[in-house]
C-alpha cells in the first residue's frame, strides 16, 4: 500500500467508506424538514442507545429510582445511520446534530439541551441529584465528567473507530489509539484502587457519565475488545464496572432506544415506565 500524500487544499471524496460515510460531510445544519415528535412529559429525549446516549437513560432512571417524579421522560429513537439527526426539527434542539439531545418543557419557555455530559449536569442541578452540593466535592466530580467528555473522543472516535469500524485495519492508528486508551484505563484503575466510585465515596454523575464507555470496554460490551486490551490488569476499574452494571436503574437505562427487541427486553422507545417492566 503506498504512502498517502495529503493535498495542498483538501477535497470531500466521493465516497469516504466505512460504516458511516453515508452520513459524513463536511458542513453542519438540517438537510431535510422532519419535526420531532411530542410526548406528554415535560422531559423529551431524542438518542439513540450508543454510550453517550445511554449516559442519559441512566440519568433518568436513577432519578426516578430516587423518586423524582419530574423525571419521567419520553424518549424517542434517533435513527442516525439514516441521517435522521440532520432533521430540521432535530438541528433546532442540538445544532451539533449529534445525539443525545434533551428538550425540557416544564418551564414557560422549553429549554433545549444537548452534549450528554451538559444533559447530566443540568439533570443533577434540576433534581438536586447525583451531584455532591460542597463545592470540594462537587468540582472533583465536574473534573472526572470533564475528563470523560474530553477523552472518550480518542476510545470512541479513535480506538472503536480503527479497531472495529474502518473499513480497512491498520496497525499504525490502531497501536497509537490502544496505547491512549490503555493509559486511561490504567488511570481509571489507579483512581478506583483509592476509593469506591470515580468521584468518591458516593455514586454521582461523574459515574454515570464514564461507565457506558468504560465499565461496558472492560465488560467485554464495548468493541468486543476486552481480550485486546488486556482489561484483567486493571482489577479496581473491574470491580467498579460490575458494581455499577448492577444497579437497577442502570440496566434499565441500558435497554433504552435500543433495536434488540422484547426477546432482548430492549425498546426502540419508552413513554412510561411500564413500558421497561
Amino acid at each position: 500500500m503506498s504512502e498517502y500524500v495529503p493535498p495542498k487544499v483538501w477535497q470531500a471524496p466521493a465516497h469516504s467508506g466505512g460504516q458511516f460515510a453515508n452520513i459524513n460531510r463536511p458542513v453542519s445544519g438540517a438537510t431535510h424538514d422532519q419535526e420531532l415528535p411530542l410526548g406528554q412529559h415535560p422531559l423529551q429525549l431524542y438518542s439513540l442507545g450508543t454510550p453517550n446516549g445511554i449516559k442519559v437513560t441512566i440519568m433518568l432512571e436513577e432519578l426516578l429510582a430516587l423518586g423524582h417524579a419530574g423525571a419521567e421522560y419520553d424518549a424517542w429513537l434517533i435513527r442516525i445511520g439514516e441521517g435522521e439527526q440532520f432533521g430540521s426539527g432535530f438541528v433546532a434542539v442540538n445544532p451539533n446534530s449529534k445525539i443525545p439531545a434533551l428538550l425540557d418543557r416544564s418551564g414557560p419557555a422549553p429549554v433545549r439541551v444537548f452534549e450528554s455530559g451538559a444533559i447530566l449536569l443540568y439533570l443533577a442541578e434540576k433534581f438536586g441529584a447525583l451531584l455532591a452540593q460542597d463545592p470540594a466535592g462537587r468540582t472533583e466530580t465536574l473534573n472526572w465528567l470533564f475528563w470523560q467528555m474530553g477523552s472518550a473522543p480518542f476510545v470512541g472516535g479513535g480506538f472503536g473507530h480503527f479497531y472495529q469500524y474502518a473499513p480497512l485495519k491498520l496497525e499504525y492508528p490502531i497501536n497509537r489509539y490502544a496505547m491512549e486508551t490503555k493509559r486511561q484505563l490504567h488511570l481509571l484503575d489507579s483512581l478506583l484502587a483509592t476509593r469506591p466510585y470515580v468521584a468518591g465515596e458516593a455514586y454521582s454523575i461523574a459515574d454515570i457519565a464514564i461507565w457506558p464507555w468504560y465499565g461496558a470496554l472492560v465488560l467485554g460490551d464495548l468493541y468486543q475488545a476486552a481480550e485486546f486490551l488486556s482489561v484483567q490488569e486493571y482489577p479496581h476499574l473491574l470491580r467498579w464496572a460490575q458494581t455499577v452494571a448492577a444497579r437497577p436503574a442502570v440496566q434499565r437505562g441500558r435497554r433504552v432506544n435500543r433495536l434488540g427487541g422484547p426477546e432482548k427486553g430492549e425498546v426502540a422507545e419508552r413513554h412510561a415506565a411500564a413500558d421497561l417492566d
